[in-house]
């Protein structure tokens, strides 16, 4: 169907979901895989069958895409997926030995609390209806996938129920952010700068990367479906979803874009070779279409293929009538920037490399901090912190990798991107105190609870890979990889 499951992914019901840990079993290596075997069956829990058809229906239902399906035989994408799809088998055995139930009462309570289906502030059984069909399931279907997901829920709730947190817990996550340090830092940007890309090494990666500096110029066609159209009213009600149904339908059974257009008397817009920036090859910039409703289209890969795609509760019908391609030179300016990018990415990445391994040997100590600032014509700077949002220098990120550094060490300071990089020598650290039953305390009780939950999952992980043998049949891994 059209929205499918997508569509409630911002309810509160799946929202409540979002964080929950799927037990990641690491079967690699436990047990005896199976050497020949039913080729219907690829994997075993204890006495339990995984069928080759019910694992292969799980693959089509994450609808992967192309790159990846294309790729499956090549990467271990399929090891990854029947990995977590085990996990999920043992999380649905030990729920079932728990016996871990969901009532009617209680369901009808979540669904009732979702403000997806509430309607001034109360529960609307027409909201409830109106979702379903638009996304093309079932309420016995959506019941019970919410009656799986609580239980689930519960579950890992139980594992953590109770828990007491420890004073001293609470002040080391305390103390990871709320110290007063005294440290001594070297700028890395000079360092990193004084190797610029040569003309040759840009041109070396240019030509073995051709492939990456392509402008897709596509061409799109698109009108939007309203009530008017295609179910003779104003309102998006059931009659109208049913004639979008049908429409889908007929596109799914051949109908062309200009054949339903026109049986439907549809406005089209039409735009011709437009990249990704929404500019034609003049750089001209394309007016009257959002920035939102043009993604959504460029970013469909079927071609010739036309969908109907819903956004912001407005239903298009949308076709990439076709793309052309076409290689950027090596002078164009987001090329040379690109290729600059990446080579200087590459000289940090060795360069820290380097400092890191001076570290780890003793290379690079307190003692000799200030010759490799003389050295390398480099400026020791003296700084004081004093809390985390001290960030006239250092971003919060950085900080709280500062802090972890202990008195008298020398560690190298990164942000994620490597756009700042940092000697950091950390000469005197003194801790804040926190007070018990103040605001603060809490806070960082709740983080202490989160890491000991964490640590306790991961323990229940380790238990769970003990207690379930788990068989694979790798001849039945390689066929399904290369059934795609």
């Amino acid at each position: 169907m059209l929205t499918s499951i997508g569509k409630f992914s911002k309810s509160l019901v799946l929202k409540i979901f979002v964080g929950i840990i799927i037990l990641p079993f690491v079967f690699w290596g436990m047990g005896d895989v199976f050497r020949g075997g039913n080729k219907n069956v690829i994997a075993s829990i204890d006495s339990e069958k995984v069928s080759t058809q019910e694992f292969v229906e799980y693959i089509q239902r994450l609808n992967l895409s192309d790159e990846q399906i294309k790729n499956l035989p090549k990467t271990d994408l399929i090891e990854k997926i029947l990995s977590e799809y085990i996990g999920k088998k043992v999380m649905a055995l030990e729920i079932e030995k728990l016996k871990i139930n969901v009532s009617e009462n209680s369901l009808r309570n979540i669904l009732k609390s979702d403000k997806l289906f509430t309607k001034d502030n109360k529960f609307s059984r027409t909201e409830y209806e109106k979702f379903l069909i638009t996304s093309g399931i079932t309420a016995p279907q959506f019941e019970a996938n919410i009656a799986e997901q609580e239980k689930k829920r519960q579950f890992l709730s139980s594992l953590s129920g109770g828990i007491v947190i420890p004073k001293i817990l609470v002040e080391k996550e305390y103390r990871k952010e709320n110290q007063i340090k005294t440290i001594k830092y070297i700028d890395l940007e000079e360092y990193h700068s004084k190797n610029q890309p040569t003309e040759e090494s840009k041109k070396e990666l240019y030509d073995r990367n051709k492939n990456f500096f392509i402008t897709e110029f596509k061409s799109i066609r698109f009108t939007e479906i309203i009530p008017e159209k295609i179910a003779g009213g104003k309102e998006y009600d059931e009659n109208f979803f049913k004639q979008l149904d049908i429409i889908e339908n007929n596109l799914l059974d051949g109908q062309s874009f200009t054949q339903l257009a026109q049986d439907k008397n549809f406005e089209i817009t039409l735009i011709k070779r437009v990249n990704a920036k929404k500019e034609d090859e003049n750089k001209n910039k394309i007016q009257n279409l959002s920035d939102s409703l043009f993604k959504k289209i460029y970013n469909l890969k079927s071609i010739q293929t036309p969908e109907i795609i819903n956004l912001d509760n407005k239903y298009y019908l949308v076709e990439i009538i076709s793309v052309e391609k076409k290689n950027k030179a090596i002078n164009d300016q987001e090329v040379q920037e690109a290729l600059n990018a990446q080579l200087n990415l590459k000289n940090k990445i060795e360069n820290n490399n380097s400092l890191i391994k001076d570290i780890s040997m003793g290379a690079l100590d307190k003692d000799k901090f200030e010759k490799f600032a003389l050295d390398n014509r480099l400026i020791i700077k003296n700084y004081k912190i004093n809390n985390l949002k001290q960030n006239e220098i250092f971003s919060e990120g950085v900080l709280k990798r500062i802090f972890l550094t202990k008195d008298g060490r020398i560690d190298l300071i990164t942000n994620s991107t490597l756009s700042k990089n940092f000697l950091v020598l950390a000469i005197n650290t003194k801790y804040k105190d926190v007070k018990k039953g103040s605001k603060e305390y809490e806070r960082y009780e709740a983080k202490a609870r989160l890491s000991l939950i964490n640590k306790i999952y991961q323990s229940h992980d380790s238990s769970l890979n003990e207690k379930y043998k788990v068989e694979l049949n790798q001849r039945t891994i390689e066929r399904v990889k290369n059934s795609f």
